[in-house]
């Protein structure tokens, strides 16, 4: 193949075809932006051809020129395509960290909407026609929800742990259980975080066992800090033991100047144990119980945008508004309105839960599930016979490093195809269609959990298996 590298057409010669000037007009692009995707073109072709990977037409052929701006064409709108794409998930898992984590609800995203393609009076007050400040958008409604003193919205959960630890403790002792120590994703640990912060950290206890006594025996006249890290992305069982909330909030209060703080991680604002599903703690009753600050996310259990919410006594927050960092770690117009958005469907209470789209997947019932689930099976059952389908018994995860310990009960469709592998479907679902599909496979054949599914996407997900070749 080789020999064929001199037919490719020079830059200069694809230049003068009036297809480039057609293209240029079509793509409103300047003379050089489209002359480096034929460059682009064409040295890919040379590659192909030099390592003989060849698979297009011979470019002595009429029909080559088709094809060279076939391909400058998929190179050109390739450029404009947005990488950010909107994707089902029908793998079951709630917060996916790989696919977004939480969907906002229809009230948020609205909100959004609004705040970005207008002016806000995001730091003005309009009453008293002055400046304002961007966190009393959401404060009253944590304030609200969760009993707080008061409250401030920062970028991340890790930036709310950081800029606390930094703020109310550097340079001194901060005590936490060995077994807290963890790691988050991406291979954050928040020993290191401790570390940047500039606090001093002081391990107690053991992996799997820590006593009130560990944190009296570690105290000095250092300590300016006794921090509690809810483990919410693993569990420990069996012979294990850890100081409860209203322990350490009583310790740290019977001492001069030492702060009690609970990094929640996840964030629940409802309590989904009376639905028996789950054991995580709820940040109303942290704060009852004692604490003196609390910090969570926002983008898992609460359903919002990614942020940290630090919540607490107000004097603990006021420093921390005042702190430099919290400029650098500071939210967006469109995070606020997100967040206010979500928040104010908790307000409503019950009824304004069904509209976060986390908390409504997290409800689902395992029989709802087998329902929606063998309607599914049924119509894909009447409009193809290149599967064999079959509807089981499955469990669902919350994800995104929460609730690691339950499994909804749910329901899900698996499909074995007649003539192709579920590695191959899969590729496909993902790689050829307007809406990429992500779906599980489990011993060669296709598993679709319904649960984060729309309607609408019900039929986007029909509508591609039927046309499958």
């Amino acid at each position: 193949m080789k020999h064929l590298v001199r037919f490719i057409p020079p830059v200069h010669e694809i230049q003068k075809e009036p297809l480039f000037t057609v293209m240029q007009e079509e793509f409103s692009l300047d003379h050089t932006r489209l002359t480096n995707a034929v460059k682009s073109v064409l040295d890919d072709f040379r590659n192909s051809l030099l390592n003989g990977e060849w698979e297009g037409p011979d470019p002595r052929e009429e029909d080559f020129k088709t094809y060279l701006f076939s391909k400058i064409r998929a190179k050109v709108e390739s450029q404009f395509q947005f990488t950010l794409r909107k994707v089902i998930n029908a793998t079951g898992t709630i917060i996916h960290t790989n696919l977004g984590r939480a969907r906002l609800s229809k009230r948020a995203v609205e909100h959004v909407m609004e705040t970005a393609c207008s002016y806000s009076n995001l730091e003005y007050k309009l009453a008293e026609g002055e400046r304002g400040s961007r966190h009393s958008h959401v404060e009253a409604l944590l304030k609200e929800i969760t009993g707080a003193e008061a409250a401030m919205v920062v970028n991340n959960n890790a930036a709310a742990v950081y800029l606390v630890l930094r703020e109310l403790a550097r340079g001194k002792e901060v005590i936490v259980s060995r077994g807290e120590l963890v790691e988050i994703g991406g291979s954050f640990r928040i020993s290191s975080i401790m570390e940047e912060s500039g606090v001093d950290l002081v391990e107690v206890g053991t992996t799997n066992k820590t006593h009130l006594y560990d944190y009296e025996r570690a105290l000095s006249e250092n300590t300016g800090m006794i921090m509690k890290v809810h483990t919410s992305n693993f569990k420990v069982i069996g012979f294990t033991k850890s100081v409860p909330t209203e322990e350490l909030a009583r310790l740290a209060a019977s001492l001069e100047d030492v702060i009690y703080y609970e990094d929640l991680g996840s964030g629940v604002l409802y309590d989904y144990g009376k639905h028996g599903i789950g054991n995580e703690p709820v940040v109303s009753a942290v704060l009852n119980k004692g604490a003196d600050l609390v910090s969570f996310s926002g983008d898992k259990l609460l359903g919002g945008p990614q942020a940290g919410i630090i919540v607490g006594k107000k004097k603990f927050i006021d420093r921390l508004k005042k702190n430099q960092l919290a400029r650098v770690v500071r939210v967006d117009k469109m995070t606020i309105a997100a967040l206010e958005g979500t928040l104010i469907d908790y307000l409503r209470g019950e009824e304004g839960l069904k509209n976060i789209p986390v908390a409504r997947a997290i409800l689902i019932s395992g029989e709802e599930m087998e329902k929606r689930s063998r309607a599914f099976a049924e119509k894909l059952k009447l409009t193809t016979d290149e599967f064999s389908v079959e509807v089981i018994e499955s469990t669902s995860q919350v994800g995104g490093g929460t609730m690691p310990d339950v499994q909804l009960p749910s329901a899900a469709v698996v499909l074995k195809h007649k003539r192709l592998t579920a590695e191959q479907i899969a590729r496909k679902l993902r790689n050829e269609y307007h809406t990429p599909i992500i779906v599980r496979i489990q011993k060669d054949e296709i598993v679709l959990d319904l649960r984060c599914v729309t309607d609408e996407e019900e039929d986007i997900i029909l509508n591609a298996l039927n046309n499958l070749s």
